[in-house]
């Protein structure tokens, strides 16, 4: 009898490790989808995670996928959002850039790279937000491939969201059309469909729903930081990593929702419409490049402004690991220390004196090197140098800071460059071999420790543990962060005095 009763149940287990054995076919909610293979890595590219915000869609937040039949063929990057032709700039060639084609406004798709064998395993899951102004970027960039950390035992997904006028316009009729009396933050509302998706369907994959982190550079990293802020992210992911960019200090006077439809009322003018529905009417070509490019304040993705939030302690309270590079600067050509200093004075009046003490001009060579830290400074540093000061103040959650030093190995022009903006992507996710540079070992062995202190941070919210230098968590009293260059170790905070400086001044204290 109890041999009976036993084979129905060692066929039942059996059958089950059967259907879990393989992935090569994956059940999600709207679908099945099937991808390739890279040695022990699965791959998924172009997965739709929302209907296409098209035609009436346009200008909505995202809808559900439309569910399909049979299995999804999932091999090739869908197309990238709509914006401009991505040629190549400054120090940005092909492999910082979105594929020429496809670009188009069907652009919710997200792609998913997985090493695990069966759906069981519930590994980590890092979800990537590309950079890009907020007005470009895709996932089918080749810096952002997952592979590489997949193999570190990450599932790694990487997600499209509108960007542009598509993304971030706001107009009177579409505060009045959402059941929220919101508009403008679309591209923001795609991330956290994108999430829901990543909840939803991500153990399907051999991914923990509960254990996501979010990562971003660039806008990628502000955006990071506005879903960390925003209450429509709680319960989404466990932690944050956050690349050059913040919002918690904003120009005076913008980021609200009644100045961001009174843009969209001006773009509306410009284009010679004066309803919402003649503006859905408009091609998709008509409309790149015009209107509002940035997350507002809308009252109801982010109901204040991201200083209060974190202030009033309302954020998602998760680990944070946060940083900039030594050169994330964008300026022009150097003025001379003479020319440099005159600026000063006139920008700076009564506070000239103090700048010039933390960003001296005593050569020309000194006053080029003060000007890309001004730059840097008050784009990038003093943003994310807030966020730490906050999280490890108010938070209960740790806050671990970066300094991206290496000066990337180049030749010809590209050496001016030094460690620019975006530079550390490529080794925090060991995708040095997508970029042609004269890489040295120094720049593979910074890529392995990097990528480790992502995985580590993806896996347990600390990114320290065996084989990398100890990275301590930032406190206000001590300053202490990770400075990454050809020796990673830890140390005090580069020009804190500099950055309280400019803290101070842009809070007009």
């Amino acid at each position: 009898m109890k041999r009976t009763l036993l084979l129905p149940l060692l066929l039942l287990v059996s059958s089950a490790f059967s259907q879990n054995k393989s992935l090569d076919v994956v059940a999600t909610d709207a679908g099945k989808v099937s991808g390739y293979q890279a040695g022990d890595v699965h791959i998924y590219k172009g997965i739709p995670f929302a209907a296409p915000p098209v035609g009436d869609l346009r200008w909505r937040a995202p809808q559900p996928a439309k569910p399909w039949d049979g299995v999804k063929k999932c091999t090739e990057f869908a197309a990238s959002p709509m914006q401009g032709k991505p040629d190549p700039f400054g120090v940005y060639t092909r492999e910082f850039l979105i594929p020429y084609e496809p670009i188009s406004e069907d652009c919710l798709y997200l792609n998913v790279w997985t090493a695990a064998k069966i759906s069981t395993e519930k590994r980590p899951v890092l979800v990537y937000i590309y950079g890009g102004g907020f007005v470009s970027g895709g996932a089918g960039v080749p810096i952002y491939d997952g592979e590489a950390m997949a193999k570190k035992g990450i599932i790694f997904v990487v997600i499209n969201y509108r960007v542009g006028i598509f993304g971030f316009f706001a107009h009177p009729e579409l505060t009045k059309e959402s059941p929220h009396h919101a508009s403008g933050n679309y591209g923001l509302m795609d991330q956290l469909a994108a999430l829901k998706w990543v909840k939803q369907n991500i153990a399907a994959f051999g991914g923990d729903p509960d254990r996501v982190t979010i990562a971003g550079q660039s806008a990628g990293s502000m955006s990071v930081n506005c879903l960390v802020a925003s209450p429509l992210g709680k319960g989404l992911f466990n932690g944050a990593i956050a690349e050059s960019g913040a919002s918690f200090i904003s120009p005076r006077g913008s980021g609200g929702l009644k100045e961001a439809e009174e843009s969209g009322l001006k773009t509306a003018t410009t284009l010679g419409v004066s309803s919402l529905a003649e503006l859905r009417s408009k091609s998709a070509a008509e409309l790149v490049g015009k209107g509002q490019s940035r997350p507002v304040i809308d009252g109801y993705v982010l109901p204040e402004s991201i200083a209060d939030i974190f202030n009033e302690h309302k954020q998602n309270d998760v680990p944070v690991l946060t940083g900039w590079n030594e050169d994330d600067a964008f300026v022009g050509p150097p003025k001379t220390a003479e020319d440099y200093k005159k600026m000063i004075s006139t920008q700076y009046g009564a506070d000239a004196d103090e700048l010039l003490k933390l960003y001296p001009a005593g050569s020309d060579q000194e006053a080029a090197t003060s000007q890309t830290r001004i730059n840097r400074d008050q784009i990038f540093g003093m943003q994310n140098y807030t966020w730490a000061n906050i999280q490890s103040e108010k938070a209960k959650s740790k806050i671990y800071v970066y300094r991206f030093t290496r000066r990337l190995p180049a030749t010809a022009d590209f050496v001016k460059y030094g460690a620019f903006h975006t530079g550390e992507v490529a080794y925090a996710y060991d995708n040095l071999k997508f970029l042609n540079r004269p890489w040295e070992p120094v720049d593979q062995q910074l890529a392995n420790t990097m990528s480790t202190y992502w995985a580590n941070f993806a896996k347990t919210g600390n990114p320290n543990g065996k084989g990398v230098p100890t990275w301590p968590a930032y406190t206000a009293s001590d300053n202490k962060i990770m400075i990454l260059g050809e020796k990673p170790l830890a140390g005090p905070l580069p020009d804190k005095a500099a950055l309280d400086f400019m803290v101070k001044r842009a809070n007009g204290k």
